[in-house]
């Protein structure tokens, strides 16, 4: 038996990486205000069909949708923001805004697994709903930067931000997208020319190099933005600057779902190959309505726990298990009184092994596979010798002084 294609085990020092990364980012969304909730890892299809749009290449050809055996359509989260906002109406809490969430867990596309991509992948991420001054905009990024630089990976990374516009900005560059792409129909993709129909936007974001070639001579959005449009991203920059956050402008970011304004970015870096983003997101301001609630600006990203993990790996972040305490009886009558103590070790919170047979080789061979920083031999009076494993020291030492000493 092996694992379904697109998933895989999460063991080691691979799941050393991935816990490392969720608690990074729940300690550091902390900081910033964010409270975690722990939304269905499957809900109504109507929860994503509805709120990610029907242009979408996750909604399209990408979601892990059924029928249970009550007849309705079911579906298995593909990211995580649909699943907020449709909690915060479900919940009653559009009346206390704004809400400042944290969030992380499993989600589901059936995409081609690659290196950094697979078919159950997981993700962290953060929103504020219910704020639609740029600063929070800008506060959203910069925590993703504190982030990026406590996990270590944020040499190599660039943030790089654009623009959307607002509704009568995304009209008026709708049009001239429209102008020019359809002047060259003939040579887009299959799906672009899908695209030209429904979202031309999204063909900025094409991977064929055909279309490449074509949206390189594109119109930006910048010649179409209203005066506020253009204000709200001034004052974005501005703020990052404020926070210390350095960025670039590319024009050509447009995300991948169809609920974005305003406000869009990706984290970049050339150190995973083809998979350069590792955190993105923006200000969406018409989610919240999509599920039954009022209007409701927002704003927030999402990043891969395995593009994360992965980018660990390359710089070489990788956390090690906690050293152990080795505690050995010596002798099958000095079992009771090692109990004993190795129950005192860990309520004081001190990582502690016994070993549950073998003669005192054995055992110390033990004790050096698994790193301890010490040990701790035990006999049948209970009395106990205390040896550091790191420099060869040993000495006799009471119970409490062994709980003193390797407490510090």
């Amino acid at each position: 038996m092996q694992p379904v294609r697109g998933t895989r085990d999460l063991i080691g020092a691979d799941a050393r990486r991935h816990h490392h990364v969720a608690e990074t980012a729940r300690h550091t969304a902390g900081l910033y205000g964010f409270e975690e909730w722990f939304t269905p890892i499957f809900e109504d299809t109507g929860v994503f069909a509805r709120g990610l749009g029907d242009t979408s290449d996750v909604v399209s050809k990408e979601m892990y949708s059924f029928e249970d055996r009550g007849g309705d359509s079911i579906t298995l989260r593909p990211e995580g923001t649909a699943g907020v906002c449709r909690a915060l109406v479900s919940n009653g809490l559009t009346q206390t805004l704004p809400q400042k969430v944290f969030y992380a867990g499993p989600m589901f596309r059936y995409e081609r697994p690659q290196k950094g991509r697979y078919r159950q992948f997981h993700q962290i991420g953060i929103e504020v709903l219910g704020a639609a001054e740029p600063l929070a905009d800008a506060e959203v990024i910069a925590c993703g930067w504190q982030i990026l630089n406590r996990l270590g990976v944020a040499d190599g990374v660039v943030l790089e931000i654009n623009t959307l516009g607002d509704d009568a900005s995304r009209d008026a560059y709708r049009a001239a997208l429209v102008e020019h792409f359809s002047a060259q129909a003939d040579k887009l993709s299959h799906d672009s020319k899908l695209r030209l129909e429904k979202n031309p936007q999204r063909i900025l974001d094409s991977k064929d190099e055909g279309d490449r070639a074509i949206v390189a001579t594109a119109p930006t959005i910048d010649a179409y933005l209203t005066p506020e449009a253009a204000a709200f991203f001034e004052a974005v920059q501005k703020y990052l600057t404020q926070f210390g956050v350095p960025f670039r402008r590319n024009p050509r970011i447009v995300r991948g779902l169809d609920y974005y304004s305003h406000t869009a970015f990706e984290f970049v870096t050339d150190r995973l190959g083809a998979q350069g983003t590792v955190m993105g997101g923006g200000r969406y301001n018409g989610l919240v309505e999509e599920m039954g609630g009022p209007a409701t600006p927002s704003v927030g990203w999402a990043a891969g726990m395995e593009r994360l993990s992965l980018l660990m790996e390359v710089v070489g972040n990788n956390p090690q298990p906690p050293r152990p305490v080795a505690v050995i009886p010596q002798g099958d009558a000095a079992e009771t009184p090692a109990l004993a103590l190795i129950q005192k070790l860990r309520q004081a919170g001190i990582t502690a092994e016994i070993g549950y047979r073998g003669n005192l080789k054995r055992r110390m061979e033990r004790a050096n596979r698994q790193n301890a920083r010490a040990a701790l031999f035990v006999d049948e009076a209970g009395a106990i010798q205390l040896k550091d494993l790191d420099s060869g020291e040993q000495r006799a030492v009471s119970e409490d002084a062994a709980v003193a000493a390797l407490g510090g």
